[in-house]
């Protein structure tokens, strides 16, 4: 028989170049989007950088939350001690204390009630002899 060189066999489905270029097209594409996956992976750090902003803020917050809580309960504790404790203290302390001032005061006024009786009479007994010495 006939025999063909091992070489220039037929390819199955038509032409070699075809098949070549076609083939040579996907795997560029290929090769285009596994470069693209490994920039992503290694060049573009923005997914990264976004999670861990998010992290963040959310461990901020928490914090943040935590001692705003911790401000507003010892304000809620100091409030409360300042009401059961400290004011009543207070308005009996005030209470003693203008009771004994309003005596003091009293006593005061009296004083000067008296000095003002005393005063008076003295200026009638004064007054009383220079207004005989004027009639005469």
């Amino acid at each position: 028989g006939t025999e063909t060189p091992v070489g220039c066999e037929a390819a199955p489905g038509g032409g070699s170049k075809k098949r070549d270029s076609l083939g040579t097209a996907g795997s560029a594409h290929l090769i285009i989007k596994d470069l693209g996956e490994i920039h992503s992976r290694l060049l573009d750090h923005r997914p990264v950088i976004q999670g861990e902003t998010r992290y963040f803020v959310k461990e901020f917050e928490e914090k943040r939350g935590l001692r705003e809580m911790r401000v507003l309960e010892n304000l809620k504790n100091m409030i409360h001690e300042t009401n059961e404790h400290t004011l009543p203290k207070c308005r009996d302390t005030m209470r003693d204390s203008l009771s004994q001032v309003l005596q003091r005061l009293q006593a005061a006024n009296d004083s000067v009630c008296r000095l003002q009786q005393r005063e008076q009479e003295r200026k009638k007994v004064w007054t009383l002899p220079a207004a005989a010495a004027d009639l005469e």
